[in-house]
């Protein structure tokens, strides 16, 4: 049997299962029903905005949209979305 062979990511998962941090939900269906409440809010656009920004800023954001199988749009949605939720953080140089 070939041996599966775990990401960084599905590795931190698998510890974070084993060392017991991981609660099961006591109402699966009213947990969903409630996630799927927050990301409609979340997701959902109701108004529009026009920015400007460099060409060689959005040539390099739409690069990134391509690569992430998303639209450019949606992406900035995204960026600004995690920014103000705090989920964004500043990347500190060397």
């Amino acid at each position: 049997m070939k041996k599966k062979v775990l990401d960084k990511e599905e590795k931190d998962i698998l510890n974070s299962y084993e060392r017991g941090e991981w609660k099961s939900v006591k109402n699966p269906k009213a947990e969903t029903k409630k996630l799927r409440e927050y990301a409609r809010n979340t997701l959902q656009k109701d108004k529009r905005i026009n920015i400007r920004m460099s060409s060689k800023d959005l040539d390099q954001v739409q690069i990134i949209a391509v690569q992430e199988g998303i639209p450019y749009q949606t992406l900035i949605s995204s960026i600004i979305h995690k920014y103000v939720s705090g989920y964004l953080t500043e990347k500190k140089s060397a």
